[in-house]
């Protein structure tokens, strides 16, 4: 991981390198020997039960720090909402239900640093005066609930979580859950349905979570590469976070790369820097043989980036929106020309009809329906009409349901119309289209299913083809 030079913003070439990631590598780094010997729980020594609660959301605040989960909220900005004397016990719930698919940050600290993690949360705690934090990891970290459990069992034995932690009058518990592999619940009050041991159901908002969250008390949610931040801004100070990044998105972010490169990876890079460059420098480049067609530069359910967007695209949360798509969880795929879109736009909306929750009717149906559109467009099975349907199906999704799954869906779907619109006009028009190779894998609605054999197309599909090349 070499240094990447940022103009600061006094016009200053300050070098970086990783902060969260720099020790991930190294033999042992999930212990607590390790971290210790790197200076770990030091900050958290100095400041719980000595600093001034309320000056280290400020400090935060000051910082820029925003979400790490996909929304970019500020975080010290959301601690400052936190419900204060209401009489009920604070939480801070910690999201690690990575789920969105492109995105594995959040695996590798949980799996390789994971005490970085627990120092973010006792300093996070004692910021909002919360004795009770929940760590949320998806069903299918064995690795990473594994270490992150012997990480706390690690630092309760030392003194660090539990009872008058630090030799303070601080009490902290802290429980690491694992979800059932619910996209759903990577959507923070859904999460928080699954922590009370219901089913994964988004709530309606307002209330926010901040006022009424777990066990309808006040509550902080926090993405885990955030909290992992939280120790190094508050060992080092608000000045050291902005010397990187940009004005409204200062810092350092971790992004996921994977598709047509030639070094996918996990790259922890300043904000700011181009999309061209990180694609470039950081993944080497497109693979042999290959032109760059599109990026899906935060996650699935970010709308895509033409060649000539990705030329104009920085890494920050105000370039990615100007060119309306989102920076999201910071999973980046790139795909080559070769690429079947059709293929690839099936193969997400089978993916967020199979997540949808069902609680609400817009998405509950719409994913469907996107699904089986996409399937006769992937099969060539299309008509004149679908094309338009496509969009309309969408457009009605958008905004319509308590969470933003929905959108989830319908945004993907709506940037691969509006600028590859010519490629679904060519499969309405192109009779026949070549039968692909059927695999045992295959899983398609009954519905669809049904649809084919009536068109007389092939049983089973092709699911994927494509996109195990992407």
């Amino acid at each position: 991981m070499s240094e990447s030079p940022l103009n600061s913003p006094n016009g200053a070439m300050v070098p970086f390198t990783p902060v969260i990631l720099k020790h991930i590598h190294e033999a042992g780094s999930h212990t607590l020997d390790h971290y210790v010997a790197r200076g770990g729980y030091e900050t958290a020594r100095t400041n719980v039960g000595k600093t001034e609660p309320g000056s280290l959301v400020k400090l935060v605040e000051e910082s820029g720090l925003r979400g790490r989960g996909g929304a970019g909220f500020p975080t010290g900005k959301k601690w400052s909402f936190l419900a204060k004397g209401t009489g009920k016990p604070a939480y801070l719930t910690v999201n690690g239900d990575e789920s969105e698919p492109g995105t594995f940050k959040d695996r590798h600290i949980v799996e390789k640093d994971p005490h970085q993690l627990l120092e973010g949360v006792i300093l996070t705690c004692w910021a909002i005066q919360s004795h009770h934090a929940f760590i949320y990891l998806r069903g299918e970290f064995i690795l990473g609930y594994e270490r992150l459990e012997a990480a706390v069992r690690e630092a309760k034995a030392r003194g660090f979580i539990g009872k008058k932690i630090f030799d303070t009058d601080f009490d902290l518990k802290v429980v690491v859950m694992r979800g059932a592999g619910a996209y759903i619940c990577g959507e923070e009050t859904g999460m928080l349905s699954s922590i009370e041991g219901g089913r994964g159901y988004p709530k309606i908002k307002p209330p926010f979570p901040a006022v009424s969250g777990v066990f309808q008390c006040p509550t902080i949610v926090n993405n885990v590469e955030t909290i992992a931040c939280v120790s190094h801004i508050v060992k080092n100070g608000a000045a050291w976070h902005k010397q990187w990044g940009t004005e409204k998105s200062p810092g350092f972010k971790i992004f996921c790369l994977s598709g047509a490169v030639k070094k996918p990876g996990v790259y922890e890079v300043p904000l700011g820097i181009t999309m061209k460059e990180f694609i470039e420098v950081y993944g080497g480049g497109m693979i042999e043989g290959r032109t760059l067609k599109a990026v899906i530069p935060g996650g699935l359910s970010a709308p895509l980036l033409t060649p000539e967007m990705v030329e104009k695209c920085t890494l920050d949360y105000e370039s990615l929106a100007g060119l309306g798509s989102m920076l999201g969880s910071g999973g980046i795929t790139v795909l080559h020309d070769q690429v079947d879109l059709m293929s690839a736009i099936y193969n997400t909306m089978r993916f967020y009809h199979h997540e949808s929750c069902g609680q609400c009717t817009p998405c509950r149906e719409g994913t469907g329906w996107l699904e089986k559109l996409a399937h006769k467009f992937h099969e060539g099975h299309a008509h004149e009409g679908d094309v338009d349907l496509l969009g309309d199906v969408a457009r009605n999704m958008r905004g319509r349901t308590i969470c933003v799954l929905a959108d989830a869906a319908a945004m993907p779907m709506q940037s691969y119309l509006q600028l590859f619109r010519g490629e679904f006009e060519k499969r309405v028009h192109e009779p026949a289209y070549t039968e692909r190779k059927r695999t045992a894998r295959d899983e398609i609605t009954p519905a669809a299913k049904r649809d084919t054999v009536t068109q007389g197309g092939p049983d089973v599909l092709s699911v994927g083809m494509g996109m195990d090349r992407i």
